[in-house]
């Protein structure tokens, strides 16, 4: 039996595996559906590593008293970490866009992998790391995946 693998461009790994007198058949490792945008990168970066950082029309700032970094978006406060109890209040100001819901998203993706916002005919919804889906509401804090 012989295997190899390659990588694409956009990074899936396809895996080829070949056996005497077959057709070589294709495995391809599931890739994210998330592509996150390089802004969101940094504002994560900027997030985790407990820093002041702002670009475009994204900003991160860090309160050494409270120990908490909030996120705000074109001067909206939508996301606040305690990173004492790793606990995150997200909202959309009111401003339910794509935007936002990147945002809020890439911070998901860092701090509680799994948690996703989505939305359904105009409705956006909050979906735990267990798969339990609830209607999305500004103010809404999440540790450890599971809302409080």
């Amino acid at each position: 039996m012989t295997k190899w693998h390659i990588r694409t461009p956009l990074g899936c790994k396809i895996e080829y595996i070949k056996e005497v007198g077959e057709i070589p058949t294709q495995n391809v490792t599931k890739q994210p559906n998330y592509k996150m945008r390089k802004i969101e990168q940094q504002m994560n970066r900027a997030l985790v590593n407990r820093k002041n950082w702002a670009g475009s029309n994204t900003s991160v700032s860090y309160n050494e008293n409270t120990d908490c970094s909030s996120v705000y978006l074109h001067g909206h406060q939508i996301a606040t970490l305690d990173h004492k109890n790793q606990a995150l209040k997200l909202s959309s100001c009111g401003y339910t866009t794509n935007t936002t819901k990147s945002r809020l998203n890439a911070i998901l993706d860092e701090i509680d992998y799994g948690c996703k916002v989505f939305q359904k005919q105009w409705n956006w919804y909050f979906r735990s790391n267990n798969n339990q889906t609830v209607d999305f509401m500004d103010g809404m804090i999440l540790s450890g995946g599971n809302i409080l």
